[in-house]
């Protein structure tokens, strides 16, 4: 052990100290937060723009007459009269409007014909608005027509929302559609990228040892598999103080940022908004005190070990029987990530269905239950399910790590051969 502890060491004082994974480790916190910051700004510009782009409405079907005016918000659109569409077009710009909405006369049962002249392309989102609104003032004339009084029908009009509400042992409390959806899948996605990124990681870090024929120096002192597992164990600590700064780091900018950016925060955090987002915040908090946040934690750091240290196992014996040859290894690779793949494949629908068939299957199977089970750990998951998933996951890595160090024992030492899928396993089950 004490051989594997300063393989450990080693592996993981190099890269921690290295100028790439420094750069790296505070890099990616800044450029997540500075991307937040572009799309919360650009997102505000737009808005702000587009209340400035007025457009004018030409109501020749008579729609946006009566109550049916009360739809338009006069500071995005104006009513334009005594104009036809032909004479508009070459006016509307030195009346300073963006475009404007020519609606012909036509039959209310099947509206068609409505055009929108622009200066330029109508954004997405301000298309359906116009559309929306269209679509109203259709809708209340038709009431007006079978003399249906449009206020009546608001007040018998009803939209009925339904409140989650999980009853536990010390009372019931609210839950939020979505965000066990959010959880889960955050979960999942994490597990999903980290055993890619850190198990390649391995098998580079692999590869370059081969190469430099540093592998030859090192096995003279150490056995391959107290080489293979130091690495591997060493990579993954690596990963995992990354990760544990990265988070720290997010939060300490996410807190910072009110002090950057001030005139935007104030700008989003007016009367009415501080009031809506600390309704939200409050109903977030409460909905997060429903999911149980201590076994969300402990099956994801459990999953993550196991299934990095699963794959990592794997992407070592591909790292010590390539080259510098990247295509080779990528061939080689490949049979690896499509169990990786497909556990995230059936996690998107565990997420939705925690309780099918496939999604049992996906929480059990060795080689997908790392990810598979992040898309149901906020659900109720029977003690016995994680617990058949827990021994097959660590089964399998014990087996797993048995059988790649001794693909690990002849590899790391060949060179100049490239060999099969079909003689590593004949290197793993050959007795020594």
């Amino acid at each position: 052990m004490s051989k594997i502890g300063l393989i450990i060491g080693r592996e993981y004082f190099t890269r921690v100290k290295k100028k790439s994974f420094l750069i790296t480790t505070i890099l990616v916190p800044l450029v997540i937060m500075g991307f937040y910051a572009i799309i919360v700004a650009v997102a505000m510009k737009g808005n702000s723009s587009d209340s400035k782009q007025r457009i004018g409405i030409i109501d020749e079907a008579g729609i946006f007459s009566d109550t049916a005016i009360k739809n338009i918000d006069t500071a995005k659109y104006k009513i334009v009269t005594g104009e036809t569409e032909e004479t508009f077009v070459k006016k509307y710009k030195d009346q300073g409007l963006f475009g404007f909405l020519y609606i012909p006369k036509f039959n209310l049962n099947k509206p068609d014909g409505i055009v929108m002249h622009s200066q330029s392309s109508v954004g997405l989102s301000r298309t359906m608005a116009i559309e929306s609104m269209v679509s109203k003032a259709v809708f209340l004339k038709r009431l007006q027509i079978l003399g249906i009084d449009p206020e009546k029908y608001k007040d018998i009009d009803a939209t009925v929302s339904v409140q989650s509400t999980i009853d536990t042992k010390d009372g019931s409390k609210k839950s939020i559609a979505g965000l066990a959806y959010i959880v889960s899948f955050a979960c999942g996605i994490l597990i999903y990228m980290m055993m890619i990124i850190y198990g390649t990681q391995v098998m580079r870090g692999v590869t370059e040892e081969k190469t430099n024929r540093i592998a030859e120096v090192v096995v003279s002192s150490v056995k391959p598999f107290e080489l293979m597992m130091g690495k591997i164990v060493g990579i993954g600590l690596v990963g995992l103080t990354q990760f544990a700064i990265w988070i720290i780091l997010v939060g300490i900018l996410q807190s910072l940022l009110p002090l950057f950016m001030p005139d935007m925060m104030q700008q989003m955090g007016g009367d009415g908004a501080t009031a809506v987002k600390s309704g939200i915040m409050a109903q977030v908090s409460e909905g997060l005190s429903t999911l149980p946040l201590l076994k969300i934690g402990f099956l994801f750091i459990f999953y993550f070990i196991f299934g990095y240290l699963t794959y990592a196992s794997l992407f070592a014996a591909v790292g010590s029987v390539v080259s510098e040859d990247q295509q080779e290894a990528q061939q080689l690779v490949f049979p690896i990530l499509m169990p990786i793949i497909l556990g995230f494949v059936i996690m998107t629908r565990a997420i939705d269905a925690p309780d099918s068939s496939m999604a049992v299957f996906g929480s059990l199977f060795p080689l997908t239950s790392p990810v598979v089970m992040m898309g149901r750990v906020t659900y109720a998951i029977p003690i016995w399910q994680i617990a058949v998933s827990a021994i097959l996951l660590i089964g399998t890595f014990l087996l797993l790590t048995w059988l790649t160090a001794k693909i690990y024992r002849t590899g790391i030492l060949m060179y100049g051969k490239k060999p099969s899928w079909k003689e590593m396993m004949k290197w793993a089950f050959r007795k020594q």
